[in-house]
């Protein structure tokens, strides 16, 4: 898979995602990347200790989140992403699952659309991304929690996502799939998914695990989300052993090391 001018040998290794939040209310660093300066000093620090994509986004997703105009979410991300790219050779996608956020994005040098609404939230969404023929990551989410078997559901979910992209002519190739830990999912069912993400291999397409200092996490160990490393690395570490394309983290540098740990045990030296 290629995004950005870079090659990616899904099945040979699991890549990182650095996060990199230009919010004031982000849940786990709000404000501390929604400065321009900053958020480059972030996008450095991360590509130096071994980021593969940077993912940016500019609204918070939390529980209780409040929804942005497309023009604000545009005026955080656009300035961000045109600087990177001046000064930075690295793939950036942008987190929106708004349409008119994407196109802008796209035009300021995005190289992939991760929505957390799988192409069900804006009905534009895929053409905008089929039309970039860029990369895009389908997140498994939905309006309510009621499922029938929670694995097929999930399943079934992510095939509806796959359906729309297709249909908007987006390419197999071009499609990355996210199990959506801590959306529409309850503590139990979190864990779940995350035990058992080798299961939407079914569906052809890359997955991303994303668990980053997630409330999963912080139930299971009672801890705030600022000493939720150990717990991610644990995750992460499951998702290499269960062939997870990408992980989509904040502590870059010890997701890292986890990975070539974990991939060196399982594969051995190269």
């Amino acid at each position: 898979m290629k995004i950005g001018n870079r090659e990616f040998e899904i099945g040979k290794h699991t890549y990182i995602m650095g996060i990199l939040n230009v919010t004031p209310d982000s849940f786990s660093d709000g404000g501390k990347f929604d400065q321009l300066d900053a958020a480059l000093m972030q996008t450095q620090r991360m590509i130096v200790e071994g980021a593969d994509v940077i993912d940016i986004g500019g609204e918070s997703t939390r529980p209780g989140y409040t929804l942005l105009s497309e023009e604000e979410e545009i005026s955080r991300v656009v300035p961000v992403i045109s600087a990177i790219k001046e000064r930075f050779d690295v793939p950036i996608s942008i987190d929106t699952y708004k349409s008119k956020v994407a196109q802008a994005a796209i035009q300021a040098g995005a190289d992939m659309v991760n929505d957390i609404w799988g192409f069900k939230y804006d009905k534009h969404m895929a053409g905008v991304v089929a039309q970039s023929n860029l990369p895009c990551v389908l997140m498994h989410n939905r309006q309510n929690t009621e499922y029938g078997n929670y694995m097929d559901d999930v399943i079934n979910d992510l095939m509806e996502s796959v359906m729309i992209a297709k249909k908007a002519g987006v390419m197999d190739d071009k499609i990355i799939v996210d199990p959506g830990v801590g959306f529409a999912k309850s503590y139990e069912q979190n864990l779940e998914i995350i035990n058992k993400v080798e299961m939407l291999h079914s569906l052809g397409y890359p997955v991303l695990l994303a668990t980053s200092r997630k409330s999963v996490i912080g139930l299971t160990l009672d801890l705030p989300v600022d000493e939720r490393v150990e717990g991610t690395l644990v995750t992460t570490v499951m998702g290499v052993m269960k062939k997870c394309a990408f992980v989509r983290v904040h502590d870059v540098k010890e997701n890292k090391r986890a990975i070539a740990m974990t991939e060196r045990i399982l594969y051995g030296q190269d």
